[in-house]
């Protein structure tokens, strides 16, 4: 890779800050709360999570639906239904991990809906960024007496992201995992097993031309190129564009050509201790930016590239185009703490 090509967009001049985002707005009580399930009935967990939901909702007067995609090829449809039932002025609330909040958080954007959020994924990197319990009982807490708060969102050409947007290794390493919990099932250390073991194998490198903010063209070659509207991520990498991610900008973060040794060993430093010493790399780039224009350098101009996007694997048609959405996302999240502003709350 070309390492002064990334210098130059690493040390391009401070963004300035996001304007300051709209007030919060009241969710009245008697609001039907529409719940997006991902899978089919029957199961032990689905036993419990009606039953906390009678109890505790039931029990509070509060009006419910629920909203189920037997196979996960319905979600998309299931979403924009349970969506078009709450109406403008109405809660959708997501049930499951990273990937399924995205799908319902597409449908909702541009409803005027507000999203809710259950957390039932592997990681939860979206709510536990957002201060959203983990726990059943005290997320439905929350969607009871919450106010709707708007936070900031990412965009790769028509598609929303959340969490973060990849290319190149990164997909891979997702694919992979599945396969790993299909087989051992869905738990942490099943996922982590699968990427270390992914690490050891070789990956293709990608030749590609970006256009960031201020407009120059480069051409750079990586293993991946990972892009995040996720603070809790960058935070963990010590990458100081974490203090921007989710206020106003995405912060991407960008890896050599490595070859299958120097990746297990990059994983290994990051997974010993705090991740600063990754961060302060040389083999990584990270700089953050509004707008991000990437095309792979390859004689198929309209190529259809593999992207993850929030823990789901796409195919996009090139140029790729990242930027921060032009419209927030109304998300019931807990209050800002004490000396904190709205917009540091959304990040």
């Amino acid at each position: 890779m070309k390492a002064d090509a990334w210098q130059h967009l690493a040390s391009a001049p401070a963004l300035a800050r996001e304007p300051q985002p709209p007030p919060p707005r009241a969710v009245p009580h008697n609001t039907p709360l529409h719940f997006v399930i991902n899978g089919a009935a029957g199961n032990q967990n689905d036993a419990e999570l009606l039953s906390t939901l009678a109890q505790m909702l039931g029990g509070a007067g509060r009006p419910f639906e629920l909203h189920r995609a037997r196979v996960p090829s319905d979600l998309v449809a299931t979403a924009h239904s349970a969506t078009r039932a709450a109406g403008a002025q109405g809660v959708v609330v997501a049930v499951g991990g990273d990937g399924t909040i995205n799908t319902v958080a597409g449908a909702v954007m541009h409803s005027g809906a507000t999203l809710g959020l259950l957390p039932r994924g592997t990681f939860n990197y979206f709510a536990r960024a957002h201060g959203i319990a983990l726990d059943t009982p005290g997320a439905l807490q929350l969607l009871m007496t919450g106010r709707a708060h708007a936070v900031q969102a990412g965009r790769i050409n028509d598609r929303l992201f959340l969490v973060n947007a990849s290319l190149g290794l990164y997909p891979g390493l997702l694919e992979d995992r599945e396969a790993f919990k299909q087989r051992y099932g869905r738990t942490r250390l099943v996922a982590l097993w699968s990427g270390l073991m992914s690490l050891l194998r070789e990956h293709r490198r990608l030749a590609l031309r970006i256009e960031a903010d201020d407009g120059a063209a480069r051409e750079v070659k990586v293993s991946t190129l990972f892009v995040g509207n996720n603070r809790l991520q960058f935070e963990a990498l010590g990458l100081p564009e974490a203090e921007r991610t989710g206020h106003g900008a995405l912060a991407a973060l960008a890896l050599r050509a490595f070859k299958p040794g120097e990746l297990l060993w990059l994983a290994l430093r990051g997974a010993m201790g705090p991740l600063g010493r990754v961060g302060e790399a040389d083999d990584l780039s990270h700089f953050a930016f509004r707008r991000l224009s990437v095309r792979p350098r390859l004689p198929l101009p309209q190529r259809r590239v593999k992207v993850a996007l929030d823990g789901e694997v796409t195919r996009l048609t090139a140029p790729l185009e990242f930027a921060v959405h032009e419209r927030p996302l109304w998300l019931i999240k807990p209050e800002p703490l004490a000396g904190e502003d709205s917009s540091e709350a959304a990040a």
